[in-house]
Parts: C-alpha cells; structure tokens; sequence
C-alpha cells in the first residue's frame, strides 16, 4: 500500500485567478463523467434517501464544489448550494451550472446549524490532513440534518499508473496534469476513512468501492 502523501495541489492555490482554473474544470468535467464521479455521488443520494427514509426534495451544501458536474442532470430532487474558496471557480459555476454559488471558506463555514439537509464533498477531503478532516466531518455534521455524503479517492498504485497515462495523453491542463497524481496518492485507505469516522463519533455509515477508484462514503445522523 503506498503511503498517504500532503504535499500541496496547483488547484489548492487561489492566487490562480485566470482560464488555467478554468481549463482544469472543463477536463475534470470529463474525469467525472467518465471515471465514476457522477455514479458515485449518484449511489450516495440512493443510499441516504433510502437509510434516512427522505425521498422529497433535498436541499444540499455541495463543499468544495469545482466545477458544481458531478450531480450531472440528476438534480429534479436536490435544491444544491455550491460553495467553493476560490472565486474564479464561483465565477465559473455561476455560468455554467443552474446552483446558488457561494465564495466561502469550508473550515469556517457561513451557515447556521442545520441549515441544510445533506452535505456532499466530492474530491474535497483528500485535500486536507485527517485531523482538518475530523473537524470538517464535524462541522458538516452539524450544518445537516440528515447526512453527509463523501465521494473521493482510493489510494493504489494501479489509479496512481492510470492517471498518469492518461493525463500524459489526454490533458492540456497545467494543474490537472500536476494534481491528478498527487490526487491519488493523498487519497485514502479504508482503514484510514474508518480511523477518521470513529474519530468523529459516527455510529451509521457505509463505506463502499466504487469506479474507479473512488471511496463513498454515506454517513446518516
């Protein structure tokens, strides 16, 4: 098992205000319409509407949004606010998705206590340390009334391999081509992912493998 890395991403960088942000969007787009991105966060709302018993609509906080594609057209249900640190990205998700965009800080969100019925963070959690991602756990928790829903990455030498090949072949992008393998090498383990939920005191959850190379993890509070 390779070991969980913490150097720092390109996209982590906000003084990047121009189309590079932009560009790295777009081919992201395309990772999670094509590499399980949308499936993934597609299975965590099925899961959750059926643990929690809540099939009306949902009104979500999607954390660290990016591009705010990973809900594809599968939003009839779902009234979704996109927050995100780095105003190009809120820019860029107010032209091209249907969300509310809010410029905002996760470690210090700007909502009162349950405000919201789920908490989604896809591609968001591997950014941090498993103590900043105990906290933000925490926090979700307590701006959610029903659960959080996390879709993110599965640390392995064979995703490591792929992205590289196919990044190398396929991406135009500066940052994409930087991050996307440090992307999987700050991904996680299962282990790691049930230390941190045991450390957030979560009794109901499901963590699951999904394509490709991707965690869910479904929390129900």
């Amino acid at each position: 098992m390779l070991k969980r890395r913490y150097k720092a991403e390109l996209i982590d960088d906000f003084s990047i205000q121009d189309e590079r942000i932009d560009l790295a969007l777009r081919e992201l787009k395309l990772v999670n319409t094509f590499l399980g991105g949308k499936a993934t966060t597609a299975e965590g709302f099925r899961i959750l509407r059926k643990r929690a018993c809540a099939f009306r609509m949902l009104k979500v906080l999607d954390v660290g949004s990016g591009g705010a594609d990973v809900f594809g057209n599968n939003t009839e249900n779902l009234s979704i606010t996109a927050l995100d640190r780095n105003p190009r990205t809120c820019a860029y998700i107010e032209q091209h998705s249907p969300f509310i965009a809010i410029c905002g800080d996760a470690q210090r969100l700007p909502f009162e206590p349950k405000s919201f019925d789920v908490v989604h963070a896809s591609l968001f959690l591997h950014h941090f340390s498993e103590k900043e991602m105990t906290n933000l756990l925490r926090s979700f928790a307590e701006v959610s009334k029903l659960g959080i829903i996390v879709n993110d990455l599965r640390r392995s030498i064979l995703a490591l391999a792929g992205l590289k090949i196919l990044t190398m072949i396929f991406s135009k992008s500066s940052i994409v081509k930087n991050d996307a393998p440090l992307s999987v090498l700050r991904g996680f383990s299962k282990s790691e992912l049930q230390s941190v939920l045991s450390d957030c005191g979560f009794k109901h959850f499901v963590i699951k493998r999904t394509w490709a190379f991707r965690w869910l993890v479904v929390i129900v509070l």
